[in-house]
C-alpha cells in the first residue's frame, strides 16, 4: 500500500497528540493554579471539569470567535497566543489587546450576551472553553471557585484599563517600553522567564495596538538595542535591564529625550 503523504502523515499524528492533550483534566493541567482556587475539593473539581470543553488547537490565523456572535462561554488560553479586535465604522481594525497562556478571553461578551470583539489565533494555540452560565451555577456553590472568578474578572478589567492609558502617552518610546513591561510582568505571573519575551505578533499588529506606524516599531526597537536595555532577535526580545525600561515606562519626555 502507498504511504500517505508526508504533510497528511505529519496531520494524522499531530491530531493523535492533540486527542490526547485535550483529554487533560483540570486537576492535571498546568494553568490550574491560576484558574482555579487553592481550596477547591476533589468533588468540586470534578463539577467542573465535566463543564470544561477542550478544543480542537487552533491554527495561526484562526477564528476563536467573532464580533458579533453570541457569548455562551469564556475561554482559557492553554498554549500559545490570541488578539483581540473590532472593526472600526470607517472598516479598519483596531486591535485590543494580545492574550497569553494562562489568560481568559470571553468578559467582552457578558453584558449584552454577544462579543464585542473578534479573538483570532497569533499562532498554533489551544484553549479551554468553558460554557459561562454553567460555571456561574457552579460558582454560586462553591465559594472560592466564585471568589476566585471574580478575582481574574478583575484582573482582565484592570489590565483592559493600561491600553488607554498608554495611548495617553505622547512619546512613542514610552509607549513601546509600556508594552514590554506588561508582557514581562504577565510572564511572569504565568510563571515564566519575565525577561524573555516571545513577540507573537507582528510588527503590524504591535503597531496598530501601540497607534504607531511598523517603521516606528522598528527604529524604536533598533534604539533600545543600541542603548543596551535589550536584546532583539527576530520574534525574541530579551530585556537587559528592566530598571532602564522600568523607568521609560513610567517616566516623561526628559526620560526619553536622554536616550535618544
Amino acid at each position: 500500500m502507498t504511504a500517505p503523504p508526508r504533510s497528511a502523515a505529519a496531520a494524522a499524528a499531530a491530531r493523535v497528540v492533540d486527542i490526547g492533550e485535550l483529554r487533560q483534566s483540570c486537576a492535571a493541567c498546568a494553568l490550574h493554579a491560576l484558574c482555579l482556587p487553592a481550596s477547591i475539593d476533589g468533588h468540586d473539581l470534578a463539577r467542573l471539569d465535566h463543564l470544561v470543553k477542550r478544543r480542537q488547537p487552533l491554527d495561526r490565523g484562526a477564528t476563536l470567535f467573532r464580533e458579533g456572535s453570541a457569548h455562551p462561554s469564556l475561554f482559557v488560553v492553554r498554549s500559545g497566543s490570541l488578539k483581540t479586535s473590532v472593526t472600526l465604522p470607517e472598516g479598519d481594525n483596531q486591535i485590543l489587546g494580545f492574550h497569553l497562556s494562562g489568560e481568559i478571553l470571553g468578559f467582552d461578551g457578558l453584558a449584552g450576551e454577544r462579543h464585542q470583539c473578534t479573538a483570532e489565533a497569533l499562532e498554533r494555540a489551544s484553549v479551554c472553553e468553558v460554557p459561562f452560565e454553567q460555571l456561574s451555577r457552579v460558582a454560586a456553590q462553591v465559594p472560592g471557585l466564585q471568589h476566585q472568578l471574580f478575582r481574574v474578572m478583575s484582573r482582565e478589567f484592570v489590565r483592559e484599563q493600561q491600553h488607554p492609558v498608554m495611548m495617553g502617552r505622547k512619546q512613542a518610546l514610552s509607549r513601546l517600553a509600556i508594552f514590554l513591561r506588561n508582557l514581562s510582568e504577565r510572564r511572569a505571573a504565568t510563571g515564566h522567564d519575565p525577561l524573555e519575551l516571545q513577540l507573537s505578533m507582528s510588527r503590524q499588529d504591535m503597531a496598530n495596538y501601540l497607534g504607531l506606524v511598523i517603521e516606528t516599531i522598528s527604529r524604536l526597537f533598533s534604539r533600545l538595542h543600541a542603548q543596551g536595555l535589550v536584546r532583539v532577535e527576530r520574534k525574541t526580545v530579551r530585556i537587559l535591564d528592566p530598571a532602564a525600561l522600568h523607568a521609560l515606562a513610567e517616566g516623561g519626555e526628559d526620560e526619553n529625550r536622554a536616550l535618544a
